[in-house]
């Protein structure tokens, strides 16, 4: 069962990929999404049994490397942590694939599609069930590949390749980190099996590492390396720039990236290695100063977005800001809770814009939107309890997992808790405020399309409604249910071995009794921000402008992103470019082909020329250069010869 999980949507996506032209269209599509179906379904009765039964195990595939003291095997790791991560994955993945038939029908590469898909999932799964570093740095490319073959999968757009280029060279740099990272664990422990590293982290603890010249804490180096990688792949702030360009791709691959896969891989390994974690107070404050800046950073950008599709994605980087110093305060459960919770509903408001999308005819700009909430109702409907559950409202799943996290860093006591916090307090009200901006401004109001497109729009068809349901099901219901054993009283007893807190630092169970006040401040800031944006767009539909005109610098500067972009453009670009095209024109022009070919075969023709010259078609030339020949024979002989 446990190899079926993993391997069959392996298989999906080899069918459909080399076979497609075979099996057609609907043959792919039947393919990758029945197999994905049946993984999820095996990925639930894996969770029974391992999460809530209590029978973890790894499973060994066979020995993949075997090279002096460097021993890994494949192997499958099945424990409550991987058993969460593989319900996300298969359950949100094959909501995907199922709702892609309807989205990408009238595309021309369906089975390429489905195949690069199934393989996305595939990758993933090979990362959360990894029992050793290489298997998970495995599957940690696998995932960075895919992103790239599916973000530029529309590869006539210039637009499309440039962000897929994007996404692969910004991984590029947290991966280097990473396998820094994974140098350096084998470098420490001589080996990379995660249980065995675990075992010995305790003993290691106070052992120093030459890193850079210097001689620093060896986990608190290896941590911060093996932190950069997941800075990259989760869009952390300073590796982010390349999320938001990642809308390129077709909308179900906004979903699976932004929901359950891609952007989730960093925090999985953070709380896969929180053993190696706890035993560094600077890479746990590390953590939470980038996670809170994260959230708090995003969420200002996405009160400014006009494209629907962006305006989701800077909420799910907010969003991993909140994971993040969760993670830094060592709340992992409350992190990987909020990671559940988020994935459903983040992917029903994807799936939900993918909808809205498909009604008006492919437009994604909310400023050419309104007035379209009755010609879609369902539509609407979903879009409602998937930004209710991301705003925090009670009693839906978000409201469960964000508040915990809330808590859990008040419950910290200290000044980066507080700091983490605050700043989650007020990208709380910002995530409140934005989502309620794109519903009303998606949905109400007057027509801004043209009557073309308004006499177009129309529900989306069953193969896509139904997984809008099932996953509105797990953003109502996930955090209820799920709120005892990932956080409460049954936390111990769930998690296991799964996830180490060392003394001290269990902000978890400290969070249960943090003032009240605490608890209902998010609360009331989620109220605040959903009464303000129905005031300003809903009531008062010019106040945005004037807003906007009053303030005109932040917006901007909001509207820009912070300016990173054009930041990185002048820091990094141009540089290059510069640099590439110095390399160009001079070593590889002037000095490489100048003096190699290019000389050789310019010196060839001067000779030739000049040879050229002499063959005048005078016989009497002939005779003279003939006479002069001998002439300067005999003198060679004559005054080396002659005594």
């Amino acid at each position: 069962m446990l190899y079926a999980i993993v391997f069959l949507p392996l298989l999906g996506a080899l069918i459909a990929g080399f076979f497609g032209r075979l099996l057609g269209d609907r043959g792919a599509q039947v393919v990758t999404c029945g197999f994905m179906l049946v993984s999820m379904v095996l990925g639930w009765i894996a969770f029974q049994d391992v999460a809530l039964a209590g029978n973890a195990r790894t499973v060994e595939l066979f020995t993949w490397l075997s090279s002096g003291d460097l021993q890994a095997s494949w192997a499958l790791k099945f424990d409550t942590l991987t058993a969460v991560m593989v319900i996300v994955v298969t359950t949100v993945s094959a909501m995907v694939h199922v709702y892609s038939i309807g989205y990408m029908s009238h595309d021309h590469s369906i089975p390429r599609f489905m195949a690069y898909l199934s393989f996305f999932t595939f990758a993933m799964l090979m990362l959360v069930t990894a029992d050793n570093l290489i298997q998970m740095f495995f599957g940690w490319e696998g995932v960075g590949v895919a992103s790239y073959l599916l973000i530029g999968f529309w590869f006539h757009k210039p637009t499309a390749n440039a962000a897929a280029i994007k996404a692969f060279l910004v991984n590029r740099v947290g991966d280097f980190g990473f396998a820094l990272g994974i140098f350096g664990t084998f470098l420490l422990f001589d080996t990379i099996h995660l249980d065995t590293i675990f075992q010995m982290v305790a003993s290691k603890q106070n052992v120093s590492i030459s890193f850079l010249g210097g001689e620093f804490h060896a986990l608190t180096v290896l941590c911060l390396l093996l932190f950069i990688g997941a800075m990259g792949k989760s869009a952390q702030l300073g590796l982010h720039t390349w999320l938001p360009d990642a809308m390129e791709g077709p909308t179900p691959v906004s979903a699976l990236i932004h929901a359950a896969t891609m952007v989730t891989a960093g925090v999985f390994m953070v709380a896969r290695l929180s053993p190696m974690m706890e035993y560094s107070e600077t890479a746990l404050a590390v953590i939470t100063i980038v996670g809170a800046a994260t959230a708090f950073f995003a969420a200002t950008i996405g009160m400014t977005q006009t494209d629907i599709k962006r305006v989701i994605a800077y909420s799910t980087c907010s969003q991993l800001g909140y994971m993040f110093f969760a993670l830094g305060v060592s709340a992992y459960s409350a992190a990987i809770f909020h990671l559940m919770t988020h994935a459903f509903f983040k992917a029903l408001l994807f799936l939900g814009a993918g909808s809205v999308i498909h009604a008006m005819s492919d437009e994604q700009d909310m400023r050419k939107m309104g007035g379209i909430y009755r010609k879609i109702p369902f539509t609407y409907a979903m879009m409602w309890i998937g930004s209710l559950a991301l705003a925090g409202v009670p009693f839906f799943a978000g409201f469960y997992s964000k508040d915990m996290i809330l808590e859990a860093a008040y419950a910290a006591q200290s000044n980066l808790g507080y700091f983490a916090f605050w700043m989650g307090i007020a990208a709380a009200l910002m995530t409140a405020f934005y989502s309620w901006r794109l519903l009303i401004v998606t949905f109400h109001g007057s027509p801004r399309a043209s009557a073309e497109v308004m006499s177009h729009v129309h529900e989306s068809p069953l193969v896509m409604t139904i997984p809008l349901l099932v996953l509105a099901v797990g953003a109502v219901f996930a955090g209820w249910l799920g709120y005892n054993t990932f956080v409460g009283d049954g936390m111990d007893a769930f998690w296991g071995s799964a996830i180490l807190v060392l003394e001290g630092h269990n902000t978890v169970k400290a969070a249960h009794h943090v003032p009240t006040w605490v608890k209902l401040l998010p609360i009331f800031v989620g109220i605040a921000g959903i009464a303000l944006a129905y005031w300003i767009y809903m009531l008062r539909p010019g106040t945005a402008d004037k807003i906007v005109a009053a303030f005109r610098p932040v917006c901007s500067f909001f509207l820009n992103k912070w300016y990173f972009d054009e930041l990185y453009d002048w820091l990094f670009v141009r540089p290059a470019l510069r640099l590439g095209r110095i390399f160009w024109k001079t070593g590889d022009g002037d000095i490489i082909d100048g003096y190699g070919p290019d000389g050789v075969s310019a010196a060839a023709r001067f000779l030739a020329g000049r040879a050229a010259v002499l063959q005048s078609g005078y016989v009497y030339h002939y005779a003279f250069a003939m006479l002069i020949g001998v002439v300067v024979i005999l003198s060679w002989y004559l005054i080396f010869h002659g005594g």
